[in-house]
Parts: C-alpha cells; structure tokens; sequence
C-alpha cells in the first residue's frame, strides 16, 4: 500500500502558514499532484480556507480551537476524510499556538498508522517578533513554551518578514534558532518566498503516484517511503502477552529521545490503552479489539538499536 506523505506548516500567528501554504498548492498544480489540506483555526470563522480553496485541491477544515488540544480528536477522522479522495500528498497547517508533535501522535493513530507518514515539520519563524516571543520578560511561559517546542522540532525553518529586522537582529535570531535546533535548516525570505520545488524531491525518490484527471496515465511506484523528518515513530508490534513492568522498564530506557508512546497492550487481565507523553505514563482498560502494538515517537529515534531492544523484552516475554 502506498503511504501518503504528510507536511506540517507551523509557526506563531501571522508568520506567513498560509502564504507558503500557497506556494505549494501551486507547485502541486504544476507537477499535476492531488493536494489534500487540513486547516485550522482558533476561531469560529474560517478565514485562511476561503483563501487557498481551488478546484484542484481538497481542503478539510477544523474550526474553533487548537488541532492539538480540544480538536485533536477530530484529526484522525478528517485525515481519513481526505485519504478517499486520494491524494498524493497532505498539508496541515496549524494554528499559531499548536505544537506540532500532537499532529505527528495522532497520525500514528491505527487508522492512519499504515496508510500515511510524516515527511517533513517546516516552522515560520516572524523575524520581527520571535526574540520578544522567546523572552520570558516579554511574553507568557506558555507562548514561550509553544514557540521554543515548534522550533525545536522542526526540520526546516523559514525566518519570515526579513525586511523588517536590521543584520544585528537576523543574528541574534539565528543563534536563537541554532542553539534550540542545530540541526534544521535555516532560510532567510521575505513573503514566505522560498523555492518549494526542493522540498518535492520525494515524488522522485520514491515515485508516488500522480494521478492526472481526464486520464488514466500515472507513473510507476512503489510502496517503499522514506521520512525527511527529525520526528519519527516506530512501530513495535507485540505479537502476545507482556508486562507493564517490561514496557515501563523499555520505555525508561529510551525517554530520552521520546516525545511520546502509546498503544495497545496485551496483559494478563486484558487489553490496555498506554499513553506516555514526557514524563507522565497512564494506562487505561479498553475494549480494543485490534492489532496490538506500542508505537513510539520521539527525535531522531535510533531504530535499528530499539528494534533490538524490543526483540529482547518479547523473547524475555515468551520465556515465561
């Protein structure tokens, strides 16, 4: 089955989103890719949606409140939404104030877990405000909090609205950037105007469908796909029974790196529901009747390393 990639624009309100938002609708165009977008609002108006809606594109929108607080339930249904359209390729561009790991979680969900991946998190970064939003003598913990987690996530970032800041400014943000992400890249632009055919690559490299309307021509492709994003998750499959003493005792191992773990856990009493998200881990009795599974989701997660790790915690299962 062909995985659909996913790309999450996020950065503070009025970085410029739904600009570059745009600029990659119309590069869809042009490479004659389907376009799928989930756009969300904090309010109850639709305002960005009416801008970017076109024939050619299919937009699912969520409205009055934060895709990863109060509507974070919503997203896996809308996603499902957009995947019988078909698309080639997903956008979701966040509210100002969401933190772009939530999104990544839901997309682990078991029904997307097979059917799309996340490619790439691109931050806008407003040059003329993000030194006052990053100050705790400017701005509230929680705004800081926000501001730092998008920019310490992201694989790409786009410093916005150059034009306003003097060289001394420019500076001191990108010390800013590099010191919480040195490993993302960084662009300087104006008008969110960056060259998004770069960011297509994979259409190349793992030969996604392109489907054009009025015909049935579409290109060769296969089912392999490969993330270009820090955020990875893996899924560990869990084939029988275990222990929460084994998986709280795995999952100590690698927190780390984790941002987040959840799934469905077979134990001795029934299946469980497990969340772990930073420090707080909660498990919860459920009626769950599918696969089970303990998927992890963290930056830069060493896969080969947790692989083996996790063959170990079944065999040592299977033991007993």
């Amino acid at each position: 089955m062909k995985k659909v990639p996913v790309f999450i624009l996020t950065g503070f309100l009025g970085s410029g989103k739904t600009t570059l938002l745009k600029r990659f609708l119309d590069e869809c165009l042009q490479k004659k890719l389907t376009a799928a977008v989930l756009m969300n609002e904090m309010g109850e108006t639709d305002t960005d949606g009416k801008s970017v809606s076109s024939k050619n594109q299919i937009i699912e929108k969520l409205l009055d409140g934060c895709i990863c607080c109060n509507k974070k339930s919503e997203v896996t249904q809308s996603i499902e939404k957009l995947l019988t359209l078909e698309p080639d390729v997903i956008f979701i561009e966040l509210t100002g104030v969401a933190n772009p790991e939530e999104v990544a979680d839901s997309l682990t969900e078991p029904e997307l877990l097979h059917r799309v991946y996340l490619e790439k998190v691109i931050t806008l970064i407003d040059a003329e405000h993000i030194l006052s939003y990053n100050s705790m003598f400017e701005s509230d913990r929680e705004l800081v909090r926000t501001t730092r987690r998008q920019i310490e996530v992201a694989d790409m970032q786009i410093v916005n609205k150059v034009d306003l800041v003097s060289e001394g400014i420019r500076s001191k943000i990108n010390k800013l950037l590099v010191k919480y992400n040195p490993a993302a890249t960084i662009s300087y632009v104006n008008y969110s105007n960056i060259d998004v055919t770069k960011l297509f690559t994979f259409s190349n490299a793992n030969r996604v469908t392109v489907k054009i309307k009025g015909t049935k021509q579409e290109s060769n492709h296969h089912t392999n796909h490969h993330s270009h994003s820090r955020i990875n998750s893996i899924s560990l499959p869990l084939l029988s029974m275990t222990t929460k003493r084994d998986i709280e005792t795995f999952l100590k191992k690698w927190k780390s790196n984790l941002l987040r773990a959840k799934g469905y856990v077979l134990l001795d009493d029934g299946t469980y529901l497990i969340q772990q998200v930073m420090k707080r881990l909660s498990w919860e009795r459920t009626d769950y009747t599918g696969e089970h599974y303990l998927v992890l989701i963290g930056i830069d997660l060493q896969k080969e390393e947790i692989l083996k790790d996790w063959q170990r915690v079944i065999q040592k299962t299977k033991a007993f």
